[in-house]
Parts: structure tokens; sequence; C-alpha cells
């Protein structure tokens, strides 16, 4: 099945259904969607992206972010939920940023850290998005943020490993970020606009393109914090096992 698609002006726009569970079940394709900023989508993409049938998007940017690149949509249609997020570590890596050129490595660290602080800080706002999931009731679905790999790629990990998807799988998922963002020609320019001419190609596939490790870390964290995968389903963002269920019903076939 097609993942990546290629509407003009959407940012890693893909649907992360069609993945086999452990148990031999389909994610149901076309209902599950994950992307990157939308306001620069053509009229024509717009229209393409309505056609999808995704009733409930889930929005996970800061307010700037919001305000900078504010989705094409009225906010009821589809349904738009606002669950701001910003580790503290991405605060200080923009803010490392502005000072200068620092090296790839430390841009690493930085990335790390910014995944295990989405599992650990912000499990609240991850219960939301599984709130805002369940409000979509089997209909279609997107998780977005600006570039649509570290927030929004946490998320639809843990969709997919609430449905029963493999940890193999999910990472490949994960990963197909590098395939489908175009670093050269829409985000080093970006970076480049934001924080100067010494933003380089391996800066702009260091800062938003994503790697095995960061995601790993991710899950490391959820593990040391609940101990298992399903308690930090239940106990951290309250999905019961009455929730999960019905999640399958839902979207998987």
């Amino acid at each position: 099945m097609k993942r990546v698609l290629d509407l003009p002006g959407a940012v890693n726009l893909r649907d992360f259904g069609g993945y086999t569970t452990t148990d031999g079940e389909r994610v149901k394709p076309a209902l599950l969607f994950r992307s990157g900023m939308m306001a620069n989508m053509t009229a024509n993409a717009q229209d393409e992206f309505r056609a999808l049938g995704i009733k409930v998007i889930c929005d996970l940017r800061r307010q700037d972010e919001r305000d900078n690149a504010p989705t094409p949509f009225p906010e009821d249609d589809p349904r738009l939920f606002h669950i701001a997020m910003d580790p503290g570590s991405g605060v200080a890596m923009r803010e490392r940023t502005r000072q200068g050129q620092f090296d790839l490595d430390e841009r690493i660290r930085f990335m790390t850290d910014i995944n295990r602080e989405l599992a650990r800080d912000h499990v609240p706002h991850y219960r939301r998005v599984f709130q805002s999931l369940m409000h979509a009731d089997g209909s279609g679905f997107l998780i977005h943020c600006t570039a649509g790999k570290d927030r929004t790629g946490f998320g639809a990990a843990v969709i997919l490993l609430a449905l029963g998807v493999d940890h193999d799988t999910v990472m490949e998922d994960y990963l197909l970020t590098n395939e489908a963002m175009d670093f050269e020609a829409f985000i080093l320019p970006r970076l480049r606009t934001a924080y100067g001419d010494h933003m380089t190609y391996e800066d702009a596939r260091a800062a938003s393109g994503v790697r095995a490790e960061y995601l790993h870390a991710a899950f490391e964290e959820v593990e040391r914090a609940f101990g298992s995968f399903a308690r930090y389903l239940r106990d951290g963002l309250g999905v019961d096992a009455g929730d999960r269920q019905r999640l399958r019903e839902q979207y998987l076939v």
C-alpha cells in the first residue's frame, strides 16, 4: 500500500494503517494518518486531504507554531484537538542553536533527551491523544506536529503498539520519516531562516530526521517509569483493557 501521501505542500503526510498485528489481524488502512504542518497545502491538496475522510485532527504543536503555520481548516471540520507539547530539551536545543553551530553528536544527544522527555514528562498529553482518538470513534484520525516525527512519531508508535503491532514494525513506520521528509528543499531552508546559514544538511537530518535510538530511548523511559508498556497504557494514559478492545474493534480488520 502507498504510505507516503504526496499532497502538494503537506509535510511527512502518511497512512500508518495497514500493518499486521501480532495475532494476525490488520490495522485498517486509510483511517490512521500522521503528518507535519499543513499550512502550505495548496487548494487542490486541501481538497484531496478532505477526501481522506479525516474527522479528528490532533495537533501537538506549541501555540507559536500554530500561529506561524495555522492548520488550513476550521476547528470543527475536522474536529481539532490542541494538545501543546514542548519538551525541556527542545527548548534548550533551540536556544543552543540560536547561539551558534554545535556538533552533530551534541544535537543527537538533545534529540535523544527530547524523546525520553516525551515518554516521561508528557504522559497527560498522550492521555489526551488517546481521548481524541477514541473521540474519532473508528473514523479517520490524524496526529501531527510541525515535522511529524518526534511528538507525532512517539504518539503514532504508542497507538500502533496499543493495537497489537510488534515493535519491529513500529520502528519501521517510525524510520519512514527519513524517506518521506524533503530535508534539502524544505527543512534546510527553514532552519537557515530561523538560525542562520551555518546550518548544514547534516544538521537538518539530525534535527528533523529520526534515528532508531530516539524511539528506543522513549520506550526505555516507559519501561523505567511504568515497568511495562501495558502498565504505561493503563496507569499512565488511562487506556484500560476495555478501551484497547474498543480500539481494536474500530481499527482492526
